[in-house]
């Protein structure tokens, strides 16, 4: 266990490098310039050299990438160039919203996903199945915004049931997380039916059903521990992309996450914040991996760590 601990923390680590360069580079690559942004329209040329002599921006690119790794190293994010504030703490005053908002959202896509996979493959070939697949197609297909509008005007602003945007209590989780569920559930609902019908045909299934135990305990007990594997891998990815923020999401609902961080960042050309919100996200998919693998072995005794 420690030895492939190490590895893939080795691993992880190397991907983070990765990731900060090909970041980096890009962001140096961009048209716009973050000095004009801090300077604003009417800024002398003079005004404008100063500021990105200030920042570090006139030096080369791998002398800047450099000074970045160094602080990087010592957990220094660094500072917004507009906000005037360190990185670090702009985003844990984002982060618990962009954790509640993670957990509403896989709690959902899991609850839907997983009963519409595993009803559709119990009645495979039948209009219950094929109506499932159809909702399940849609979902994945529809545009976030879309999906977002839809519940607001149905349950927000129709029915009144929910608050049409904000933060703060559990009645504002809902249809943001609901949003999100509802997009993620098709993926989880058609790889769920693939592996339950596969699992359903194996030489176990059979003789469990043979020694007459109840259909629901075939379901449960044998079925669905082996079929939901390859959902544990979905997750840990999932884990990732939730807490970079659903930028579309986060904006329709006002949600006070990391995502609505990064795209005001985009917007101002704020490269620490951007840099800083690609990090933590990079590290969430490289954490949800690894607890993923992790928690795969004890669903199934027989899969290794090596």
């Amino acid at each position: 266990m420690i030895g492939y601990l190490a590895r893939r923390l080795g691993q992880a680590a190397l991907i983070l490098l990765g990731i900060s360069v090909v970041t980096f580079v890009l962001l140096y690559l961009l048209p716009a310039d973050p000095v004009r942004q801090i300077a604003g329209r009417s800024a002398t040329a003079e005004t404008v050299e100063n500021i990105r002599r200030q920042l570090g921006l006139d030096l080369p690119l791998w002398e800047q990438y450099w000074r970045y790794l160094s602080n990087l190293l010592s957990g220094n994010l660094g500072r917004s160039y507009l906000q005037k504030s360190e990185v670090s703490e702009l985003i844990a005053a984002r982060l618990p919203a962009s954790l509640l908002l993670m957990v509403g959202a896989i709690a959902c896509e899991l609850t839907i996903g997983l009963t519409m996979g595993v009803v559709a493959a119990v009645r495979r070939g039948g209009w219950v199945d094929n109506l499932l697949m159809v909702f399940s197609f849609i979902s994945v297909s529809a545009p976030q915004f879309v999906i977002a509008i839809l519940l607001l005007y149905v349950f927000a602003v129709k029915l009144g049931w929910f608050p049409i945007g904000g933060y703060g209590t559990f009645a504002h989780l809902v249809l943001p997380s609901l949003t999100l569920g509802l997009l993620g559930a098709g993926w989880y609902a058609r790889m769920m039916r693939s592996t339950m019908i596969e699992v359903l045909r194996q030489d176990y299934i059979r003789t469990a059903q043979s020694k007459g135990l109840r259909g629901r305990i075939v379901l449960f007990r044998h079925a669905i521990p082996n079929a939901i594997l390859p959902i544990v891998a979905m997750i840990g990815i999932d884990i990732g992309m939730f807490m970079s923020g659903i930028v579309v999401v986060e904006s329709v609902f006002g949600w006070p996450g990391i995502g609505q961080l990064a795209w005001q960042a985009i917007q101002r050309v704020d490269i620490p914040i951007i840099m800083g919100v690609t990090l933590v996200s990079a590290c969430a998919i490289v954490i949800g991996n690894l607890v993923a693998d992790l928690v795969a072995p004890l669903i199934d005794p027989r899969i290794k760590l090596r």
